[in-house]
């Protein structure tokens, strides 16, 4: 972006201090700057559902326009699909689909470029009105070839992705919003399914960031809650087999894997409401559900299967201090769970009173991304009873509050237990960490 493009130095500061409610300014400051150090283009990728551009267009627009004003321009492209139904069925024209894809006459799809054109333009006049700068772009992305003519009428295939007009509205700071018509090389329009023309769009332009915005805000869990993160490389296949996952949802888990196979392993896919999507771009926390390739987690019984030196510093670039130098010889290790880059490690120890969790590290660039609740998680499929000690104040006891049985406040330190059989088992665990020595010095 121009330097003329560029937010002010005091706007920015603001917009940090109004997020500062939802996150420490440290943290918000953090993902700016890396969202900031990408080329243009590859910030992000944004799906929107034409149900959310029917029902949630205020909280859509604030929030584009909210990313527009810390500099970054995100690449929307938008379905149609609700408002489609309803103009085909007030034209008289029966709704067909073969598998899951909708049947285009020619007099469907008439309606069709209607419909899609109104809807981009309802968007990009909503982005202006809220002082964003919008530009619409409903034709010239996408070069398609009939996908099976006999069977589905006018529907197009993607062949080819045309980026110029994409760039075009990038370089004047202005955001794309794109529609999901496609074209073949004689000039015919086509029908082209908007999540896969996401998925070309996404291939083409590698994107940091792909997010689709959906009324329920993430997957859901079996119990309906949002699912707030993914590790495709350790939760996949766990994951499938899973008997609340209903055929849409695995469907679209395998449509996500799928898409970041292709991807470079610092992308990464979050699903959220568009009023939550600061929130989830700009805290570890998020809100919503982040869905990432991962790393495999390395599983350890000894030292020696370790490389340690790595391990060292991704503990004391953890802790920000310094761990005592005869740690490994001392410490009698258990079993040890690290990501395969060392971003991510689980420390666990042989103590007479049980199970302890030596240490949780997790390096302040793997924060965010759900690496350390995919390493704990690992974790938790071996140990069903654990004890460990946490400094007053460290920002991840709110972690530990909601993973933990209970907590005992002794000095400054609280004492954390799950799975405990009994008042004496806890007692045993509060008196080992009062009495144990530290390891981290300053």
């Amino acid at each position: 972006m121009s330097p003329a493009l560029q937010p002010h130095r005091q706007t920015r500061q603001t917009i940090v201090r109004l997020l500062s409610s939802m996150a420490s300014a440290k943290e918000i400051s953090q993902y700016l700057k890396r969202f900031s150090q990408l080329d243009a283009k590859r910030f992000a990728v944004v799906k929107v559902g034409g149900a959310v551009l029917r029902d949630d267009l205020e909280a859509l627009t604030s929030s584009l326009s909210f990313l527009q004003e810390v500099g970054l321009t995100p690449i929307v492209l938008h379905g149609a699909g609700p408002q489609l139904d309803t103009e085909l069925a007030a034209a008289g024209i029966e709704k067909q689909t073969v598998n899951g894809l909708r049947v285009t006459s020619p007099e469907a799809l008439a309606i069709v470029r209607q419909v899609f054109q109104q809807s981009n333009l309802r968007l990009v006049e909503a982005l202006q009105q809220n002082g964003a700068r919008a530009t619409s772009i409903t034709g010239g992305v996408f070069e398609a070839e009939y996908m099976d003519q006999a069977t589905y009428g006018l529907v197009g295939e993607v062949k080819k992705v045309n980026l110029a007009p994409i760039e075009a509205s990038l370089r004047a700071g202005s955001i794309p919003v794109i529609t999901s018509l496609g074209e073949t090389r004689s000039g015919q329009i086509l029908n082209v399914n908007a999540d896969f023309a996401a998925n070309e769009l996404v291939q083409e332009l590698q994107p940091y960031k792909i997010i689709f915005l959906t009324g329920t805000g993430g997957l859901l869990d079996e119990e309906g809650k949002v699912i707030d993160s993914i590790n495709l490389s350790t939760e996949y296949e766990h994951l499938m087999t899973q008997p609340w996952i209903h055929g849409g949802m695995k469907v679209k888990i395998e449509q996500i894997k799928s898409l970041l196979d292709r991807l470079p392993l610092e992308s990464s896919v979050s699903i959220t409401r568009p009023a939550d999507l600061a929130k989830e771009l700009f805290t570890h926390k998020g809100s919503g559900t982040l869905v990432r390739k991962g790393e495999r987690v390395l599983r350890a019984t000894s030292w020696d299967e370790l490389d340690l030196p790595r391990l060292r510093g991704l503990i004391e670039s953890s802790f920000g201090r310094v761990l005592v130098p005869d740690y490994f010889d001392k410490t009698r290790l258990l079993r040890a769970y690290v990501s395969e880059n060392y971003r991510t490690a689980v420390i666990l120890t042989d103590e007479a009173e049980g199970v302890y969790l030596d240490k949780f590290a997790v390096l302040d660039d793997a924060q965010g991304e759900g690496l350390g609740r995919a390493v704990w998680n690992v974790m938790l499929d071996e140990t069903p009873q654990l004890f460990w000690r946490s400094r007053n104040g460290n920002p991840i006891n709110h972690f530990y509050y909601a993973e933990s049985d209970g907590c005992y406040k002794q000095g400054t330190w609280k004492t954390f237990w799950f799975g405990a059989d009994g008042f004496d088992r806890i007692k045993a665990y509060v008196d080992h960490c009062a009495q144990r020595a530290p390891s981290l010095l300053g």
